[in-house]
């Protein structure tokens, strides 16, 4: 059976929800980041980069959200462009590395000069920020007359925007972010309704993950700032 390591955080349920609609059987694994238990050295031998999601299948083991879609959608034969429609995989790669490099970046770092860094950081946040729309605004084009962000058919590219649009209200911090991102919405929406993706949601409810921001939890999930107390 599949072990999958997780947290309720967009990358991880972003492949929890591949899972569920695959009707793959797995073990859902919590690691709780804010107790710091992804530097366990038995973690570490699964992702060396100290991320959550996480996978282990057999003797495969794999990191990293957008390679895992990738992996289990094309080892199934779904949710991916068929075989030898090389237009239909071309977009699929594009977009799915505009995810991972661009919309998940900028997203993360919003949050985190919003939410998180001192209240100084205004540059810092201006910057993240716009880029964060910029890339969003991008998705919101690319969804402007089509029901898919690639081909015909839901996909995988569908899933990695779900996880991450979920959090389009915390990351900008807008009361009103839907009446900029309707497209995005739609399709947050429809792949929300589907029986897979309420399956991938409750699966943040397993485990009582730490809601405390405290110094043992910013430590854990921020040690570069212990660099900070000896300069």
């Amino acid at each position: 059976m599949l072990k999958f390591y997780y947290n309720a955080a967009p990358n991880p349920l972003k492949v929890a929800l591949l899972l569920e609609e695959l009707g793959l059987p797995y073990e859902a694994v919590p690691i709780d980041t804010r107790k710091g238990e992804q530097h366990a050295p038995a973690f570490l031998q699964v992702n060396p980069n100290a991320k959550v999601p996480a996978l282990v299948d057999g003797d495969v083991s794999m990191f990293d959200s957008n390679a895992m879609l990738l992996f289990l959608a094309e080892r199934a034969g779904r949710f991916v462009a068929p075989s030898g429609d090389t237009a239909w995989r071309a977009e699929t790669l594009s977009w799915l590395m505009f995810l991972a490099t661009g919309v998940g970046p900028f997203s993360g770092q919003s949050v985190h000069f919003r939410h998180v860094a001192p209240k100084s950081q205004d540059y810092a946040l201006n910057r993240y920020d716009y880029e964060a729309h910029r890339h969003w605004g991008v998705i919101e084009q690319r969804l402007a007359g089509r029901d898919w962000m690639v081909g015909d058919a839901y996909s995988i590219v569908d899933m990695a925007v779900w996880g991450w649009a979920r959090m389009l209200p915390y990351i900008t911090g807008m009361d009103d972010v839907w009446a900029r991102y309707p497209n995005t919405k739609r399709l947050l929406d429809a792949v929300s309704a589907r029986p897979a993706a309420q399956a991938a949601e409750a699966l943040k409810t397993r485990h009582a993950f730490k809601t405390e921001l405290d110094d043992d939890a910013k430590r854990a999930l921020y040690p570069q700032n212990e660099r900070l107390k000896t300069q």
